[in-house]
């Protein structure tokens, strides 16, 4: 147990000195300013949508910035983290030298996991306080106005916040399952943050297609942006627990598949 936390913590450091890592967060924490600036103007002018003329709480900037990334900017980070996974150790020529510490091919490959899960929560994260610091020092921390109608405090937009955090990143968790699977076909980390790209643009030209109507359901694409129910009074949870349920079953098949490969696969790099 002791050499597989040793492991994550070794998983974790070096996935953030990677500088491309780094530019990511850093692109993350971009958009929260991005929607800080904009929804602050048209405060200011008077023009704004109804969710910025009756904003008196700064988390609502947060939960903009996090609508705004779920769909692009947060599956990309997901995807180049899964690049990194197994394709980037075998790319360097670490892999086969990392399996004979010794360390089960399971064991690694959960690790790979959890790194690549801490690493989606690291990304909302960076997404929610970037976006809280920024909208409580420009707009205050008053009450919230909901799709509903009514308002809400700040404390309870808090915890819709954080709620709204948490189903997004289990939402990347299944991306992130696509992602580790695609890591252990090929050695070539682009390849997988590409195919991983792919497989998001492909459920988003289905989503669009009114011919595979039947098929939006099971889309992860579809259900990403479900949060927004979390600003209805009362909350309306039943998109987003479908939602939950069709991310673990993308995860249970990726996932068996990604086993299924990486421990049957003659390592040589």
């Amino acid at each position: 147990m002791w050499r597989d936390l040793g492991l994550l913590r070794s998983e974790l450091g070096l996935m953030l000195s990677r500088w491309r890592n780094r530019l990511g967060l850093g692109v993350l924490a971009l958009v929260p300013l991005m929607v800080t600036i904009g929804m602050y103007q048209s405060s200011r002018a008077g023009g704004g949508p109804d969710i910025v003329g009756g904003l008196t709480n700064g988390l609502v900037v947060p939960l903009t910035a996090l609508f705004a990334e779920a769909v692009l900017f947060l599956p990309l980070a997901v995807a180049m983290l899964s690049g990194d996974a197994i394709a980037g150790e075998a790319n360097q020529g670490t892999l086969r030298y990392l399996l004979t510490v010794p360390v089960a091919r399971t064991r690694l490959l959960v690790v790979k996991y959890l790194s690549l899960m801490i690493g989606a929560v690291m990304g909302v994260g960076i997404v929610l306080l970037v976006g809280g610091i920024l909208g409580v020092a420009v707009f205050g921390a008053g009450e919230t106005a909901t799709l509903s109608g009514s308002r809400i405090g700040f404390w309870d937009s808090l915890g819709r916040l954080l709620l709204a955090g948490a189903y997004v990143s289990v939402i990347l968790w299944a991306i992130a399952a696509i992602g580790l699977f695609f890591s252990t076909l090929v050695d070539q980390p682009v390849a997988v943050s590409i195919g991983v790209m792919v497989v998001v643009a492909l459920m988003g030209i289905a989503q669009a297609v009114p011919e595979l109507e039947w098929l939006r359901p099971w889309l992860l694409t579809t259900r990403v942006q479900s949060f927004v129910d979390l600003m209805r009074d009362p909350i309306y949870w039943t998109q987003m627990r479908n939602g939950v349920l069709v991310a673990l079953g993308w995860m249970a098949v990726f996932l068996a598949a990604a086993w299924a490969r990486f421990t049957s696969r003659d390592i040589t790099s």
